[in-house]
């Protein structure tokens, strides 16, 4: 699930890097949004295919962070991907068994 962090209102956008990464199973991924936005959270596979989906849903201005948990994927490398308005950015990380 997703959980806020910070209700102060961020100056931009931002995806910050996962933590911890590598990883095994779970993962934290924090991210901002400084107006109430429409958001998508993204996780892709090495060869660009969808394999999870972690948010997709309105929310408030803040920092929040959602948890990934990959104890049913593979080992190698992911990447996630947040999609708002005309913000997109992409980030690796990597899941070792």
């Amino acid at each position: 699930g997703i959980e806020p962090i910070s209700t102060i209102t961020p100056g931009k956008f931002s995806l910050e890097q996962n933590f911890p990464n590598p990883f095994n199973p779970e993962t934290n991924i924090r991210f901002s949004v400084p107006e109430k936005s429409f958001v998508k959270i993204k996780i892709f596979d090495v060869t660009g295919k969808l394999v999870d989906l972690l948010l997709n849903e309105n929310i408030n201005a803040g920092t929040y962070e959602v948890k990934w948990n990959a104890s049913l994927k593979p080992s190698g490398i992911y990447f996630y991907r947040i999609e708002s308005g005309n913000f997109n950015k992409t980030r690796k990380m990597i899941v070792v068994k």
